[in-house]
């Protein structure tokens, strides 16, 4: 009995082994496997190569074809096939040979050959159309697949001072449009768009909005801005400036643009100018901690509100912005070889120049818009409005000096509690409040009514305010809040709630309405609107408005000019501030004898006597033909004759 325990038991563990060596053999079975055949290793090699693309594919059918032919050239001479005593040698051979691989028409040369060589040529001929076929297909499928990498925009730039645009929206038009006004001077000029788009739909877009390139040429590449590899297709180092726009379809902006700032400074604080915009004002010091001393940020919101503000305290200031702003008339240009003499001051260069008004200098302290009269401008910078900077001479040209009995006696002022109206609301509406209280004197009211009531008012100094909640396009609640007695009415868009088109479509009906009902009133109230799409300006000239701001369109100038030259940021900063010198259209009759004719220097000469810089006027007589520039006339010669008749007025800088 213990025997037979004894012997169960071994054959139990022999059983529980047995499947142990069975398992354990297939895997040392495969191990042994791994080791590659030399079969394997040529095929493994083969398919490396066939994967590297056209070139390869190239490469082994011309291998392929030699190899065919070097085995047909050895079969005719080894069995001599051909006729007797036509033997060729055998480069010879091999030269014919590849003839009839490549051209199935040389078969009918061999007529005169016996069929042997004839049937072996024919074969020839026959793989040798495979192979060509299959040239042909690699050949035409690497052009097809070279041509879709152009068209999607992935090849490097390589240009050298030109101007990138990075990122896309609406704005980029009018961009594109001022920049190739800008660039007539220059030879060959160069954009270069990189945006995360098609490359043809960007062509046709810009095709179509911008028809007139003036010479300049456009290059599209499609790519993250955000991605270091899209971004290098630029050439963004080599450029005079970038300019870097906030995407209107993403949810952050703002995150894009300080992401994009990082890719652009991240081979160093070296490189060309970026002008980058800036929703949120909350985000900018995040935004001037990555762009450094290179970068110029332009906050949307404050620029927009601001402007409002400038333009709504007089009729006609938006004309003389967006002629400053654009290139399309005069603008700001910086005159460093002035020709003046040592001792001459700010108010001789005034009257220096026949086509070039000056507005202020760049000295030791920074730019300085306005300053006194009796300010030395030697080794100044000179800040002047001209048609171009090829108008600029460095020498003194004025061709009249101004008739000092022609200057007016008048030394009125504006300074009194004024009331005003704002219609509409959107995330500009607090800063235009805010501004309205820096400009208002002290009692003034203001009446907000909106469709949607805001969250909450900025704190107020000088500013009365009263919000009403209540259809912005009821005729009934405009007249009630409307009145003869109002100093500005401005009418915000709802451009946080309504999509663009919708926005305005609800101004336009609102301005309809407070036109008419102002209109009924005999009231002289200036009316400042807001719009979102530069088209719809038109249509709010049938309203009679007085001044249009279109947003989109007043942000794209700015960043365009400031792309040009940075020196400007200071400049902007302080026509659009309440620090400083700003625009002011003022009654002609305080710089000149009213009903006299006099010339456009005797006018900057009355407003010298008041410590303001005139750049220029608005003409009554002007104002019913002019269109979109209300009788607005910048910049115009120092010989240039007008009459001064009542209500023209004169466009100057000063401090209040």
């Amino acid at each position: 009995m213990a025997r037979t325990g004894l012997q169960a038991r071994q054959r139990t563990v022999r059983a529980i082994k047995a499947p142990t060596a069975e398992r354990t053999t297939p895997i040392a079975r495969r191990q042994h496997r791994e080791e590659p055949k030399l079969r394997e290793k040529l095929r493994y090699q083969f398919d490396n190569s066939m994967s590297r693309g056209t070139p390869a594919l190239i490469a082994w059918l011309c291998v392929a074809t030699l190899a065919l032919i070097l085995v047909f050239t050895v079969i005719v001479n080894l069995f001599s096939l051909r006729n007797s005593g036509d033997g060729l040698p055998f480069f010879r051979e091999l030269m014919q040979n590849l003839f009839h691989a490549l051209d199935p028409g040389t078969v009918a040369g061999d007529g005169d050959f016996q069929w042997r060589y004839l049937l072996s040529m024919l074969l020839l001929t026959i793989a040798g159309l495979f192979i060509v076929s299959a040239l042909i297909g690699v050949i035409a499928t690497g052009i097809d697949a070279k041509l879709a990498d152009l068209r999607r925009g992935r090849s490097t730039v390589l240009e050298k001072d030109h101007t990138v645009i990075l990122g896309w929206s609406d704005s980029i038009y009018t961009i594109v449009s001022e920049l190739t006004l800008a660039n007539e001077s220059r030879k060959k000029p160069v954009i270069v768009v990189l945006a995360d788009r098609d490359k043809v739909e960007m062509e046709e877009l810009l095709r179509a909005k911008v028809p007139d390139l003036r010479g300049t040429r456009v290059i599209c590449r499609s790519g993250s801005p955000m991605d270091l590899d899209d971004l290098a297709l630029s050439s963004h180092p080599a450029a005079r400036s970038v300019i870097l726009l906030a995407p209107e379809t993403s949810d952050d902006p703002d995150a894009e643009v300080i992401k994009t700032l990082l890719a652009l400074t991240h081979a160093g604080p070296d490189g060309p100018r970026i002008v980058a915009e800036i929703r949120n004002p909350t985000n900018l010091e995040a935004a001037r901690l990555v762009g450094a001393e290179r970068t110029v940020l332009l906050d949307i919101r404050e620029t927009v509100a601001k402007l409002v503000v400038q333009t709504s305290r007089q009729s006609g200031a938006a004309a003389v912005y967006t002629e400053l702003f654009d290139y399309g008339g005069d603008e700001i240009y910086f005159l460093d070889d002035h020709g003046l003499a040592a001792d001459a001051t700010y108010g001789d260069a005034l009257l220096a120049y026949e086509l070039a008004g000056v507005i202020g200098l760049i000295g030791p302290d920074g730019p300085k818009l306005n300053p006194p009269a009796e300010t030395p401008v030697a080794g100044c910078t000179l800040i002047v409005v001209a048609e171009d900077d090829s108008t600029l001479r460095g020498e003194p040209d004025a061709l009249v000096q101004p008739d000092r009995t022609r200057l007016g006696t008048s030394f009125g002022v504006d300074d009194h509690p004024t009331r005003a109206v704002l219609i509409g609301w959107n995330e500009r509406a607090p800063i235009v409040l805010r501004e309205l209280d820096k400009y208002a004197p002290h009692g003034s009211g203001l009446t907000v009514v909106t469709s949607y009531a805001p969250e909450s008012l900025p704190p107020m100094v000088n500013l009365d305010v009263t919000v009403v909640t209540a259809s912005t396009t009821d005729r009934a609640t405009l007249e009630q809040h409307l009145g003869a007695d109002l100093d500005q009415v401005i009418v915000l868009c709802y451009s946080d709630d309504l999509e663009p088109q919708a926005a305005d479509a609800r101004t336009l009906v609102t301005l309809l309405h407070v036109r008419d009902i102002l209109a009924r009133m005999d009231a002289a109230t200036p009316v400042v609107s807001e719009m979102l799409d530069d088209r719809n300006r038109v249509l709010a000239q049938v309203a009679h408005v007085d001044d249009v701001v279109v947003s989109g369109e007043i942000v794209s100038l700015l960043v365009t000019q400031l792309s040009e030259d940075h020196r400007l940021e200071a400049v902007f900063s302080e026509l659009l501030g309440d620090e400083g010198s700003e625009i002011y259209l003022r009654p002609a009759e305080w710089y000149v004898e009213p009903g006299a004719e006099v010339d456009f220097a005797t006018v900057v000469a009355g407003a010298v006597r008041r410590g303001e810089t005139a750049i220029g006027y608005k003409s009554t007589a002007l104002a019913d033909g002019s269109g979109t520039s209300f009788g607005v006339r910048v910049n115009p010669a120092k010989s240039e004759t007008f009459q001064v008749i009542p209500g023209d007025r004169v466009v100057v800088l000063a401090e209040d």
